[in-house]
Order: structure tokens, then C-alpha cells, then sequence
């Protein structure tokens, strides 16, 4: 006797299918599992023997083998527990064998028959549809996998309940989606006084989703800004949904099924490992970097984090996605995020100039910023510097704008950017904009190549930076409703530009060139 059921394994968000094959042979009562799979498989066969008891139900006494085949492909997790458990029942005649040839099954049990949650329904939910299957999971991943759309999904608590629907006695219903959750509150831009330069960076870098670094003294308001960012940006997309959501429940943070538009905003300790922000571990799993995928990822304190942890993000950085390198497999995971980063601009934190200036400036100041790498640096679009807020500032009464009119104008400025790409393969942000279409939709005028052309020469601006700066420009425009991308948009642009060789700001190259 023989049974199959079908079953996925997880290489980052893509569900790859596993078929569980079950064979009952002569010989000595024994249950074998082989395919290549991990601790918590090779477990499972008790997991399955002790949820039998709970039934009523014992093994045969019959050689039991079940494969987990491609066998060549290696396996993790407790979900393979139900398909195995499944394909055993089918082998037995628990289960009409037929009954099971239109589905895939995820699911962990417990030693009473239970069938308790696990990471990755949604991704599993979407695969089975791929495959024309139905998915059966556990009745708490329901709501989420109810999320694939078209597949169906049959969410039961327990085997009992999965037998008793399958011989017609009990039927279970099909779950409904969770809720869909706009985000917690965040904190209003009109609470922020003084900074207007540094307010107009975090609007542009919204706007263009580009890298943003604010360096200024301690309680300058660096932090206070960037928490206010997500404010600022337009929700997600039904497509960028999906994708994010994909990446949070293989990572088993969703709840419920509860889906969030919000875009995601992951604000690790500065003593994350680099495995932490860019993924790894023993299973492989997404880290930060993954886990903001078409969000935010705020680095406070960034000198602080390690030199290896930060370099590891320059190339998610540039290709918006994660490989993990492993010696039997590679695991990918997306991650297009916008990088915003605060730090101070020295050890002592004042930095060279006014009240409490450092007494080792500038030898402090160097040190300091040289913990983070020139091309991690040379990644970053805006380079702002936060000054202290004075007595002054605070006496002011609250600004006239705050977050729900900078959202206004963000939105509008990707609005543009949407509408130029409609019908092209072309990315939407132009943040992403490279190649033919970024010189296509940032034409400078004579004169503003003229002045982006000097200002690069004076600076020595790598071809990363002539690209990072156009793109930048080109958002500027946007915000100003704009068609062309002038002078002043290139001329505002270099400003936010890192210090170069020479020594001198952003703006004063601007104004040189």
C-alpha cells in the first residue's frame, strides 16, 4: 500500500513542492523518514505516532517509509508533520486516498491531534495555487493563507476534524481573510520645531525613496525625524502588499492574518550581527534588511554597528535583494528598502565647532566617520547635517505644515513617477531609475549638465554619485511639478552630496561649480 500527498519547502519566499510519499512493506514494524531532512523532521515521526494515540488510532504493524521527495533537496521545519501524517492515514484507509490528490497540506502537530500554527502559510497558500492544489493548514494560519486569493483553503484545528471532513461527516468551512490594518500612529511633523532643512531632506527622500543620513549632535532631533517618516510615505501597493507580506510570514510574524498597509519600518540595535540585518542563521532566515522590504530601514547610531554588518548591506542596497550563501543551498530574499540612518559627528558628540565642542577636533570627527565605509557612504543620496535646536526654535509656536501636507506632496510626486513608467518595464521610484530610462526622464538643460559636470570634477563624485545625484534632481523636480530638471533642482541636489576629497560642503562645491 502507498500514499502521496503534497507538500512545499521553503528556499526564502519561494514554496517549492515536496511530494510525501508513503509506503506500508513487510517486515519489522518500524517507521523510516528519509529525504534529506533536518532535526525537526526526523522528530516528526513521534510527533505523528503520539497524535495517532490521541485519536484512537496505532501504526500498522507493518515497515513504514516515508519519502520527502526530490530527496536531493534539503528540508526544515515541523509544518512537514500533517502531510506526513496525511499520507500515513491515506496508506491506512483512514482517509479516501483520492480525497487528498487536490490538496497540499502544511502543519505542525501536537502529541494530542492537534494542529498548531506555523511560518509561512501565505507563501505555502500562493504555491498551492500555482500548482492548481488546495492548501490545508492549521485552523490559526487560516485567516492568513485566505490572503492567496484564488486557492482554496481548508483550515482545520486538528486531524480529527480533517477526518471527519474528509468522510463527509463534519465539514468545514473556508476561512476568511484577517483584517486589514492601517499601521500604528505615527508621531506628527508639526511636533518637530526648527530643522526646515533637514524636514525638506526627509520630504525628497520620501518622495524618490532615496538614502537618507542625518549627522548632527545628540538631541538634535535626528531620530525624532526619521520616526516620522513613515507618516510621510504613501501606504503599499496590492503588489507591494503581497510581497512584504510574503517575506513577514515566512519570518512568522504575522498575527491573525492580519495584513498591514503601512509601510514596514525596522529599527535594529546597533548591536545587531551582520546575519541579523542582511539574514542567515541555521535555517536561513530574512533579517532587517529583508523584513523592510519596500519600507525603512533606520540605523541610529550608525558608526556604532560593526564594519562587517554595515558593508554586508552595500549590495541589498544596490540590487534590492538577499543571498545567503550556504554550502547545500542559496536562499533569496527581497530587499528594495529606503536606508535612513542617523549618527553623530563624533565620539563625544558635538563634533569640532560651537558650545561644547570636541577638545580632539578633528582628529575625533575622522576617526569617528570613518567607521562607516566610503562605498556605503557614496550609497547614501542625502548627506544632511542636523545643527543643535536652539532656545529660539523651541519658543516658536508649532509649524504651519506637519505630516499630512508633506504627505500630500509626496504622494503627488510619486504620482509623476507612476505616471511615467505606466506601460514600460521601467521602475516606478526614481530611486531605482539607472541606465536609458533615468537619462530619459532626468534631460538636463545645458546648463544644469554644465553644472553638474564642473561640481563633479571639483569634488571628484564617482559615477555612482553623478547617477545618485541625477536621480535626486529629477525627484526635486517632481516635488516642484516639474517637467524638466533644471539648474536649481541640480544645483539643490549636489548639495545633499557627500563632503568629498576636498574638504568642502555639499553646498559650497555647489556654489563653486
Amino acid at each position: 500500500m502507498s500514499a502521496r500527498v503534497v507538500t512545499v519547502a521553503f528556499r526564502g519566499v519561494e514554496a517549492v513542492r515536496v511530494d510525501v510519499q508513503v509506503q506500508f512493506t513487510g517486515g519489522e514494524q518500524k517507521f523510516f523518514l528519509v529525504g534529506m531532512g533536518d532535526k525537526a523532521i526526523s522528530e516528526s515521526r513521534e510527533r505523528v505516532r503520539a497524535a495517532f494515540a490521541g485519536l484512537g488510532l496505532a501504526l500498522p504493524a507493518r515497515r513504514i517509509i516515508a519519502n520527502l521527495a526530490p530527496a536531493d533537496l534539503p528540508k526544515e521545519g515541523s509544518h512537514y508533520d500533517l502531510p506526513i501524517a496525511l499520507a500515513v492515514m491515506a496508506g491506512m484507509g483512514v482517509i479516501p486516498p483520492d480525497a487528498l490528490a487536490d490538496w497540499a497540506a502544511v502543519g505542525e502537530l501536537s502529541l494530542d491531534g492537534r494542529i498548531t500554527a506555523v511560518a509561512g502559510a501565505l507563501p505555502a497558500a500562493v504555491a498551492a495555487g500555482g500548482m492548481g492544489l488546495g492548501l490545508i493548514c492549521p485552523e490559526a494560519c487560516g485567516a492568513e493563507a485566505a490572503w492567496a486569493g484564488g486557492t482554496r483553503v481548508l483550515a482545520a484545528p486538528s486531524l480529527i476534524a480533517l477526518v471527519n471532513h474528509f468522510r463527509g461527516m463534519q465539514m468545514l468551512s473556508p476561512p476568511k481573510p484577517g483584517p486589514m490594518l492601517d499601521g500604528e500612529r505615527v508621531p506628527d511633523l508639526r511636533e518637530v520645531k526648527g530643522q526646515e532643512n533637514a524636514k525638506r531632506a526627509l520630504e525628497i527622500a520620501a518622495a524618490g525613496g532615496h538614502n537618507l543620513l542625518f549627522v548632527g549632535p545628540p538631541g538634535s532631533g535626528k531620530s525624532m525625524m526619521a520616526q516620522r517618516l513613515p507618516g510621510i510615505l504613501p501606504p503599499l501597493t496590492s503588489e507591494e502588499l503581497l510581497e512584504t507580506s510574503m517575506v513577514h510570514s515566512v519570518a512568522g510574524l504575522i498575527a491573525k492574518g492580519e495584513l498591514r498597509r503601512a509601510r514596514p519600518f525596522r529599527a535594529p540595535h546597533h548591536s545587531a550581527s551582520m546575519a541579523a540585518l542582511t539574514g542567515g542563521g541555521h535555517k536561513a532566515k530574512p533579517g532587517e534588511v529583508s523584513l523592510a522590504h519596500n519600507g525603512v530601514l533606520f540605523l541610529d547610531e550608525l558608526p556604532e554597528f560593526g564594519a562587517q554588518a554595515l558593508d554586508s548591506l552595500r549590495q541589498p542596497l544596490e540590487t534590492g535583494e538577499v543571498i545567503v550563501a550556504r554550502a547545500n543551498a542559496h536562499v533569496r530574499y527581497p530587499a528594495r528598502v529606503q536606508l535612513v540612518a542617523a549618527m553623530n559627528p563624533c565620539k563625544c558628540g558635538h563634533g569640532g565647532a560651537g558650545r561644547g565642542a570636541c577638545g580632539r577636533a578633528p582628529r575625533c570627527q575622522t576617526d569617528y566617520q570613518m567607521k562607516v565605509s566610503g562605498p556605503l557612504m557614496d550609497r547614501i543620496d542625502l548627506q544632511v547635517e542636523v545643527p543643535p535646536v536652539t532656545p529660539a526654535d523651541l519658543a516658536l509656536p508649532a509649524p504651519a505644515e506637519g505630516t499630512t501636507e508633506a504627505a500630500a506632496r509626496v504622494l503627488r510626486a510619486r504620482e509623476r513617477q507612476a505616471e511615467r513608467a505606466a506601460g514600460t518595464e521601467a521602475p516606478v521610484l526614481n530611486a531605482q531609475a539607472d541606465g536609458d530610462w533615468l537619462e530619459t526622464i532626468a534631460a538636463l538643460a545645458p546648463d544644469a549638465r554644465a553644472l553638474l559636470a564642473r561640481a563633479a570634477e571639483a569634488s571628484g563624485l564617482t559615477a555612482r554619485g553623478w547617477t545618485r545625484t541625477l536621480r535626486l534632481a529629477r525627484t526635486i523636480a517632481d516635488l516642484e511639478g516639474s517637467d524638466a530638471v533644471r539648474r536649481v533642482h541640480v544645483a539643490e541636489a549636489l548639495i545633499y552630496r557627500r563632503v568629498g576629497s576636498t574638504g568642502l560642503t555639499g553646498a559650497a562645491l555647489a556654489a563653486r561649480a
